[in-house]
Formats: structure tokens, sequence, C-alpha cells
């Protein structure tokens, strides 16, 4: 199965934090499945650092071999993307999330999120 995480999640899973649902966090690592992080998590964690509003325990350079080392993909952004963006609903005004919704949209994935805003677009969700 293909999945794209939420950036809260891919934060989550990486942090150890104890919000992660044991099983959403042993599908994520479970390497039959594919786990895709969109580029707008990782431009949106780099964001958050830089001004202060997010700390990790890890370096984003560590975070890369991270990543690297679960096997995750990078999702990178696709015309197609921006296509699906263009006509994508207002219900949801974060700029990163709605490029999430648009990928997932166009790449079939279904994304794992805790945010509900997520339910009013037509894409799957776990």
């Amino acid at each position: 199965m293909k999945y794209l995480i939420d950036t809260h999640i891919l934060i989550w899973f990486v942090e150890g934090n104890a919000r992660l649902d044991e099983d959403v966090r042993a599908l994520i690592a479970n390497p039959v499945n594919e786990i895709y992080i969109s580029q707008a998590s990782l431009w949106e964690l780099t964001i958050k650092i830089s001004i202060g509003k997010l700390s990790l325990s890890i370096s984003v350079s560590e975070l890369e071999i991270f990543l690297i080392n679960q096997e995750f993909q990078i999702q990178e952004t696709k015309f197609l993307h921006y296509d699906k963006l263009q006509n994508l609903p207002f219900y949801h005004q974060d700029p990163f999330d709605r490029l999430i919704i648009s990928q997932a949209q166009a790449e079939n994935y279904t994304i794992i999120t805790h945010d509900d805003r997520f339910k009013q677009y037509d894409v799957k969700l776990l």
C-alpha cells in the first residue's frame, strides 16, 4: 500500500512521540508499505525549525539519513499536483496541507494524518 504521511505524523514518527498510535507506527515501519514524504512537509518543518516554532532531536541532515534508512520516498512536486491544487476547494487554508492533499489525489495515496480538516476532501485517509 502507498501512504503519504502528513508533516506532524512524520515528526511524531521521527521523535517516537506517544501521540502516534502504535498500530500506525508499525504500519509506517513495515517495509511492505511504500511511505512517501511530501516535499511540502520537508519545507514546512524546515521553516518551522528556522523560525523557532519547532525543534527536533535530530538535524535536517540527520533527518535525510533517517528517511533513507527507513526507505521512505520523497514525493517531489509535479505540475499534475499543481493542476489538482488550483482546483482544490478552500476548506483548508494551510498551503502545505493543501499540496499534500493534491499530491495524494494525483498519485492515489492514502494520507496518514490526525488533522480532521482533511476529511472535507475527496482523499483516502488513515
